[in-house]
């Protein structure tokens, strides 16, 4: 297709510079200039397409995703893990996470039921992390409501190199500085346009913002993601939020490209929930269909089912 008087050609030769993955169309991973990459538009199939791609690298790489995460959603996000097809393992204490992030595609951090004890655990595996080039996913639940929560946020922002923040728009807005509101873990309202708030953030801390909600948005200030896939359903039962952060860092455990892993790993989830609204009667057989969903994705149903497009941020 010509995009800006640019050319892109689909081609299953060119390889991912980094990863060595074959590339469905050639901007977007490097193989043309930034300059190009800044200017292009992806459209919704060129998306798709590497959304099938990543899904298959994943299942067949089954890469560890290595949690410190919350007590409500520990055992829906270990089984979404296994149902996309990556491996999950939940070590919390001090004295074993550095040992274990050293066997880690990647690394999710989630202060949805935060102590003081669990703040430090995650400070030590996300340094060697870093030292490693592990990827981090913080998801920064509930930032806004209470101090604690919202001083953890911003104190792993600081003292690590966060890859990917998932989040809705209000725990965002709190850790980017633009303000919202949040009461409980839930998003109750935000200043300014959401794909702003994530450009904030990427501006204040480097890392990509994830932000789910109607539409999703991920931006990592240059370019700006959208993905309408997704189902109401998915606000009828608890966690569904840490789990997409779950997916998130399944994908970017094999794609080193961010915007592409948290776009990727929400059109998985979206369409997943998608088929598993489908299915239910109610909230019950919703959560069950989900996994269900999760663990059927295929090429064929990502190329027919993505609605998500790229385009450059202004």
């Amino acid at each position: 297709m010509n995009v800006d008087g640019h050319r892109w050609v689909k081609t299953q030769e060119l390889v991912h510079p980094i990863c060595a993955y074959p590339c469905p169309a050639v901007c977007i991973c490097g193989s043309m200039s930034v300059s190009v990459l800044l200017e292009a538009v992806m459209e919704s199939s060129d998306l798709a397409a590497i959304v099938a791609d990543r899904l298959e690298s994943l299942r067949s790489r089954k890469p560890l995703v290595h949690h410190i995460t919350n007590l409500v959603v520990m055992n829906e996000t270990a089984n979404a893990t296994l149902a996309v097809g990556a491996l999950p393992v939940m070590a919390h204490a001090r004295e074993e996470v550095a040992e274990m992030v050293g066997a880690a595609g990647a690394l999710l951090l989630n202060i949805g039921t935060l102590t003081p004890a669990t703040v430090e655990s995650m400070l030590i595996a996300g340094r060697r992390a870093n030292e490693l080039g592990v990827p981090i996913v913080l998801d920064p639940v509930g930032a806004g409501a209470t101090r604690l929560r919202t001083d953890a946020a911003l104190q792993l922002l600081r003292e690590l190199k966060v890859t990917i923040v998932r989040g809705n728009a209000g725990e965002v807005g709190v850790v980017a500085g633009t303000g919202g509101e949040v009461k409980g873990v839930e998003s109750m309202g935000v200043r300014g346009d959401v794909a702003e708030i994530g450009r904030a953030l990427a501006a204040r801390f480097g890392a990509t913002a994830a932000i789910t909600g109607k539409r999703d948005v991920v931006t990592d200030g240059r370019r700006t993601a959208y993905v309408d896939n997704g189902h109401p359903m998915l606000t009828t039962i608890t966690g569904t939020g840490c789990t997409a952060t779950t997916i998130v860092a399944a994908f970017a455990a094999v794609e080193p490209d961010p915007v592409l892993a948290a776009t990727a790993g929400l059109v998985a989830f979206g369409i997943a929930g998608e088929l598993a609204a489908a299915q239910a009667a109610g909230p019950g057989t919703f959560q069950a269909a989900l996994f269900d969903a999760l663990y059927g994705l295929s090429r064929e149903v990502i190329l027919e089912s993505c609605r998500a497009w790229m385009e450059p941020s202004p």
